[in-house]
């Protein structure tokens, strides 16, 4: 059954009818090496895995069948391959995000959880933190001791809030996206939405070739800018376009700094606006009739 019926615009057609990974009694060689790369996939966000960064000694206790897929998860997320990629360059609170997500396969519902996890991490330290996660008994339920986690966040089920589903389209941007390479970067993506305890926008994720591609609207807003000359003028065609570009270069000092971009243009300059967007180096988010 499909998450949504929009999901081949929104990107979680991946995760159609897909049977959780799971290791149980007598597993084959090739059964557990699957599970091995769904933990690693997981728990780092897609993000490329070399070869000699690899935990060798706990892949074969699992192998050897001597811990559990739990076992694994938790030694991956405490190992410093782990914080390297989302702990030591991160804001604390991405770090929080990234953790329900790649630990509990959700987002984090409001700023209360987010909280417990500051004051776990303050007062008990890094491990305590992972720890709370995979003992949790959300954990228990949804996991137990041989699932590798997934992203539960897509689908409605008990004990799901639904707020979670727009959440986990801020942190989620395409099956063959990595957590380390979205546009906003380390910075916490549901900051202002936990605060406000308001909902997210469910954004398409990149490369889809939806109207979310590669945009982020700052967190001031944006004011649309216009690239036509007085009030009524509406070009030759009459016809008016907003456009959302991304990672634009802006103006001033420095030359290197990228901007988010909205403009409201007539037809006989779309082409020239989008041209000079691409050449730039920028993302065309939206193109959308007036």
């Amino acid at each position: 059954m499909a998450v949504t019926t929009a999901a081949s615009r929104l990107g979680t057609e991946a995760y159609t009818d897909v049977t959780p990974v799971e290791i149980r009694q007598r597993p084959t060689k090739d059964e557990i090496e699957f599970a091995i790369s769904a933990v690693y996939r997981q728990l780092l966000g897609n993000d490329y895995l070399m070869k000699s960064q690899r935990l060798i000694s706990a892949e074969s206790l699992l192998r050897d069948g001597k811990i559990t897929v739990r076992d694994f998860v938790r030694q991956v997320a405490k190992s410093e391959l782990y914080k390297e990629k989302f702990f030591y360059n991160n804001f604390q609170t991405r770090t929080i995000e990234l953790n329900y997500k790649h630990l509990l396969g959700r987002a984090p519902y409001d700023e209360s959880e987010v909280v417990f996890h500051l004051d776990m991490y303050q007062n008990q330290g890094y491990d305590a933190d992972i720890d709370s996660f995979i003992d949790s008994e959300e954990y228990e339920e949804n996991f137990g001791e041989n699932i590798v986690p997934y992203y539960r966040g897509f689908k409605t089920q008990t004990g799901q809030k639904t707020v979670g589903f727009n959440r986990m389209f801020q942190l989620y941007r395409g099956y063959a996206n990595s957590d380390r390479a979205q546009l906003r970067g380390a910075t916490p993506h549901l900051a202002v939405e936990l605060g406000r305890n308001s909902a997210s926008a469910v954004v398409p994720p990149s490369g889809n070739g939806s109207e979310g591609f590669a945009y982020v609207a700052p967190g001031r807003g944006i004011t649309p800018s216009s690239t036509f000359g007085g009030a009524g003028t509406f070009g030759k065609e009459g016809r008016m376009f907003r456009v959302e570009a991304a990672k634009v270069f802006g103006s001033g000092y420095p030359s290197t700094r990228r901007v988010n971009q909205a403009v409201v243009i007539p037809y006989e300059e779309l082409s020239t606006y989008i041209q000079r967007v691409l050449k730039q180096g920028g993302k065309i988010a939206s193109v959308t009739p007036l």
